[in-house]
């Protein structure tokens, strides 16, 4: 019955997915008799926990009743009261909670506070499942850098665009629109210039419930980004960040800033180095990143040993052509053995394409 329950503060749970980052996604379920009287999720970054909503929405008196919580209520006050205070004043007599806090400043000082209040306190139920639900938020409070995923699509013989850099469309509509999905998910989206260059893309979220659109992340050590481009020209309305080398053209850097452009300036030899960079994009409060491209940024990052997770479509199409771009550019790696494994591999299908999702191993 409690594993009952805990699924359902899971399923809301996901309803915050785009737009509590850097917070955790976090559902509540509060039964009494057998029956859910409340239901909560932390609905948007600032506002309201999951707890205070389940009790905003309860039906009748919470007394007495149990709570399930996909994490530990918090025992600090941040941007709102602490929700294990909150807890012991409403009355509940016992709490489930699925896993525990790493945030520092929680970390099993929410379940001391209500077992020192004498509430009956259960850790663990579908632990593995909240924990794969909040892989952003743990990997980000616990190191405070980004959560990193690659993604990209390619035709059945391993192309990214023919000889002639044509792409559009590789995969079908479902799987783009999980696409746009995932950049709903990711607080920043990170490609190449070269991508800008060849593309000129938005780098927009469209879907059709309430979404947002992620950062934007140029990696451009020679600042070669035109400024026409679409991120450069839509930079007012959502925040873009070029990454460039100490030495670009400080005329150039100005102009950009006046465009509203955020630019970040970083030691080139020739490239950005990807690990210190994400350090500085962590202190900025960016959470996570989705990585789309190019190629060589991928092979980049790939190697840098920067990617959490890989999100890989593949379409039933081939077109050959030896000067047909690959998905995953730069040097390579030499030997097989050497090659870099995913683990947890699910597999999902968009009708005919198929996406294949994993864990990179540490």
């Amino acid at each position: 019955m409690e594993e009952k329950y805990m699924k359902r503060a899971i399923e809301l749970a996901d309803r915050g997915k785009g737009f509590v980052n850097p917070n955790p996604l976090v559902g509540a379920v509060i039964v009494k008799n057998g029956k859910i009287i409340g239901e909560g999720y932390h609905e948007c970054f600032g506002q309201a926990h999951a707890e205070v909503n389940a009790f905003l929405n309860a039906t009748e008196d919470v007394t007495g009743a149990d709570m399930y919580v996909t994490l530990e209520p918090c025992s600090h006050y941040g941007k709102t009261p602490p929700c294990a205070l909150k807890i012991i004043e409403k009355k509940i007599k016992r709490v489930f909670i699925s896993q525990l806090d790493p945030n520092p400043l929680v970390n099993s000082r929410g379940v001391k506070l209500l077992e020192d209040a004498g509430i009956e306190v259960e850790s663990g139920i579908l632990e593995s499942e909240t924990k794969a639900q909040n892989e952003i938020f743990l990997k980000y409070i616990q190191t405070k850098k980004p959560y990193v995923a690659m993604k990209y699509a390619m035709t059945l013989d391993g192309k990214l665009a023919t000889k002639t850099r044509d792409s559009k469309w590789i995969t079908n509509q479902k799987s783009r629109a999980f696409v746009h999905d995932l950049r709903n998910q990711y607080m920043a989206i990170m490609i190449g210039v070269g991508t800008v260059i060849a593309d000129n893309p938005s780098l927009d979220t469209r879907r059709d419930v309430p979404s947002r659109n992620p950062i934007r992340i140029i990696i451009d050590s020679k600042l070669e980004i035109p400024l026409a481009s679409k991120v450069i020209e839509t930079a007012k309305e959502t925040r873009t960040i070029i990454v460039t080398g100490l030495d670009s053209d400080e005329r150039k850097v100005k102009k950009l800033k006046e465009l509203h452009v955020e630019v970040i300036l970083k030691k080139a030899n020739p490239n950005i180095d990807l690990n210190d960079l994400l350090t500085d994009l962590g202190a900025m409060n960016i959470d996570s990143i989705l990585i789309e491209g190019g190629s060589y940024l991928l092979g980049q990052a790939l190697l840098s040993n920067i990617i959490d997770k890989a999100f890989v479509f593949i379409a039933p199409k081939m077109i050959g052509g030896k000067d047909a771009l690959t998905p995953v550019g730069g040097s390579g790696i030499d030997l097989m053995r050497d090659a870099i494994s995913l683990t947890q591999i699910k597999y999902h299908y968009f009708d005919e394409d198929i996406m294949i999702e994993g864990n990179f191993t540490r």
